[in-house]
C-alpha cells in the first residue's frame, strides 16, 4: 500500500491527468507528469512537470526513480515507454493493456476472445484485403484507422465497395477497420476500477449522446433495462480480469434495436463518460485511479443524485469566453474547466454537471444552459 506522502507518476498532460493531480493531492500525493507540453493542463496543476518527450531516457530515467507507481492518462504513450518504467518501479496499467487499446484490430480480436460481441467488421491492410472485408459487413458503414482515431477522427462513412476503396485511399492506406454501422437504439459506457487483487468495483452506467461523433452528454442513471446494466458490467469485468488491469477502465457499448449488447470500444484509462461521478458519486473517477494503483481500499461508487453531464467545446467559445453567468447562476449546476490556453472547434475545454431528484429535470436544465451558451455565442458573431 502507498499511503500519502507517496509520489506518482502522470503519463500525458490532458485534462484527465489534471483532474486526477486534484483528487491525488486532496489525499496527501504528490506527482510527477511527464508531458512535452509546457502549458498542459495536468503540467499546471503538478507537484513537478518534466517538460520532455514521452520517450525521453532522461526524463523517465528521473520518473522511475522518484515515482512509487506510474500511471497514465492518455492510452497512446509507446508501450516500450511502460515498460521502460516497469523495469524500475510500478506501472498501473500495464503497458500490455495500453497497447492493446492502441489499435482497433488487436482490441476487437481481444474482445471476441472474451466471448464478447463487436459490431461485424473487416480488416484491410492493403487494397487487396477490401473485397474481403466487404463480405463480412453490410452497408453503410464506417471506415476507422486502426491506430490513433479518436472523437470521430480517423473515420469515413461508406455506402459501397468503391467509396471504401477512396476512404482507404484518403486514409494514406494505413491498417483499417471496415465496420457495419449498428442500428442503434442507445449507447452506455461502464467505468470501474480493478485492484491488484483483482477485485472490481463498477459506477453507475451512463446513458450516452453524441454530436458529430464526439460526446455531447452523459446521463445517469441510464435509462435502460436492468438486465442490459447487469450484462454491461459483466462484460466490461471480464475485460478487465482477462487483462489482469489495475486501475481505471472504461468501456462503451452499443445497444442495438433487435437487443444484441455490442462492445464498442475501451479505454484504459479514466473516460469522458465518467465526469458525472465528480460530483454526484460519493467518489470520483479520478479519486479512484489513485485508490486503486496505490492500492487503497475502494471509494463507494454510490449515486447520490441523477445527473447530466454536458460537454463543452472550444465552439462556444468563438472569439471570447462563454456567458459563465449561465452556468454559474444555476445552483445545481457545477463546472469544470480543463485550464487550456486556446480554444478550437472540437477541444475539450471544460464540462458541467447538472444535479437533480430527477433525471429529466436535470437533463432539462442542463439543456437550456447549453442552448443559452449557444445563443450568446450567436450575439457575438
Amino acid at each position: 500500500m502507498m499511503l500519502p506522502g507517496s509520489t506518482i507518476g502522470m503519463l500525458g498532460g490532458g485534462q484527465l491527468g489534471r483532474m486526477f493531480i486534484v483528487a491525488a493531492r486532496e489525499l496527501g500525493y504528490r506527482v510527477m507528469v511527464l508531458e512535452p507540453d509546457e502549458n498542459s493542463p495536468a503540467g499546471q496543476m503538478a507537484d513537478q512537470h518534466l517538460i520532455a518527450a514521452y520517450d525521453d531516457a532522461e526524463a523517465l530515467a528521473v520518473m522511475a526513480s522518484a515515482c512509487d507507481v506510474v500511471t497514465t492518462e492518455f492510452e497512446n504513450i509507446p508501450a516500450h515507454v511502460l515498460n521502460t518504467l516497469a523495469e524500475s518501479t510500478k506501472v498501473r496499467p500495464s503497458a500490455k493493456a495500453v497497447l492493446l487499446a492502441q489499435d482497433r484490430i488487436d482490441e476487437k480480436a481481444f474482445i471476441e476472445s472474451c466471448g464478447l460481441m463487436t459490431a461485424h467488421y473487416g480488416v484491410i491492410k492493403t487494397s487487396s484485403d477490401i473485397a474481403d472485408a466487404v463480405s463480412k459487413i453490410r452497408f453503410p458503414a464506417r471506415l476507422k484507422t486502426a491506430r490513433l482515431g479518436y472523437d470521430g477522427k480517423g473515420q469515413a462513412v461508406v455506402n459501397s465497395i468503391e467509396e471504401v476503396r477512396d476512404a482507404f485511399q484518403d486514409m494514406h492506406t494505413v491498417d483499417c477497420v471496415l465496420e457495419q454501422q449498428v442500428d442503434l437504439d442507445i449507447e452506455i459506457s461502464v467505468v470501474l476500477a480493478r485492484n491488484s487483487e483483482g477485485e472490481t468495483e463498477c459506477f453507475p452506467v451512463g446513458e450516452n449522446i453524441h454530436k458529430h461523433g464526439i460526446l455531447h452528454k452523459t446521463l445517469v442513471p441510464a435509462s435502460v433495462k436492468e438486465s442490459f446494466i447487469h450484462a454491461a458490467q459483466v462484460a466490461a469485468k471480464r475485460i478487465a480480469d482477462k487483462l489482469e488491469y489495475i486501475g481505471v477502465l472504461a468501456v462503451e457499448f452499443f445497444i442495438t434495436k433487435d437487443g444484441e449488447l455490442l462492445v464498442n470500444e475501451m479505454a484504459p484509462r479514466t473516460h469522458n463518460s465518467g465526469h458525472f461521478t465528480m460530483d454526484a458519486c460519493e467518489t470520483s473517477q479520478f479519486e479512484q485511479q489513485v485508490r486503486t494503483v496505490c492500492d487503497l481500499p475502494f471509494g463507494s461508487t454510490k449515486l447520490l443524485s441523477p445527473v447530466v453531464m454536458i460537454n463543452m467545446l472550444g465552439d462556444l467559445w468563438g472569439d471570447d469566453v462563454p456567458e459563465w453567468q449561465a452556468i454559474l447562476s444555476e445552483p445545481s449546476c457545477k463546472l469544470h474547466l480543463y485550464g487550456k490556453q486556446h480554444a478550437r472547434i472540437g477541444r475539450k475545454m471544460g464540462h458541467y454537471n447538472v444535479l437533480s431528484d430527477h433525471i429529466d429535470q436535470a437533463e432539462t436544465t442542463a439543456e437550456a444552459i447549453f442552448t443559452t451558451l449557444e445563443k450568446n455565442l450567436e450575439k457575438e458573431s
